[in-house]
């Protein structure tokens, strides 16, 4: 699998991936809760400068935010052709907001890293009779496939424009489709030779 973690350091990339996480977990709860345009305006503004300051780490994760800018474009377009510009403004800067958090936190923390924070948080639960190493090898494998999910597309697009000069879009859904099922097929097999089934 591909991955969008930048071997280019930068500050964020020093900072502890427990201490990361629990920052956008806050962050992104609190975008949640804030419903004034305004202040979600100034939030997207510290997004924009916390993005800016990653530098060079962005460059593998740019195409990817320019789809999830465009997604929030129409979610926004969507709205005001509803009438309701305000919800167009906060629906739009929040999916704006999160998505440059979630980025940042995937291009400057090493999967195995946020693993680990995951293994430490869902320790309590063995007391309750769980595994907590298999709740904590899902989540991992639930990020670690969302961000696939994008670098797969990036691939197709890619292939896509150097054929026909035209970006892939929805024509890309098919064989992104395939070619996810076979990764998962792939990881099912790997883990069941891994685990014993």
């Amino acid at each position: 699998m591909g991955s969008l973690y930048s071997e280019h350091l930068t500050w964020l990339h020093r900072w502890p991936a427990g201490r990361k996480l629990a920052c956008m977990a806050l962050l992104g709860t609190l975008l949640f809760l804030l419903s004034a345009p305004w202040v979600l305006a100034a939030a997207a503004l510290a997004c924009a400068l916390l993005w800016r300051s990653l530098g060079p780490a962005t460059r593998v994760a740019r195409r990817l935010m320019v789809s999830v800018l465009a997604a929030a474009a129409l979610v926004a377009v969507f709205h005001l052709w509803l009438g309701r510009p305000d919800v167009a403004a906060v629906s739009a800067l929040r999916l704006a907001c999160a998505s440059t958090l979630g980025v940042a936190l995937t291009v400057s923390t090493r999967p195995t890293d946020l693993l680990l924070v995951l293994d430490g948080l869902l320790a309590p639960l063995a007391r309750l009779g769980l595994r907590p190493e298999r709740w904590s090898l899902q989540l991992a494998l639930m990020l670690r496939f969302t961000e696939h999910f994008f670098v797969q597309w990036k691939r197709l697009d890619e292939a896509h424009r150097l054929r026909t000069g035209r970006p892939g879009g929805l024509r890309l859904i098919a064989p992104l489709t395939v070619q996810m099922l076979q990764a998962a097929r792939r990881v099912a097999d790997a883990l069941y030779a891994r685990l014993g089934g």
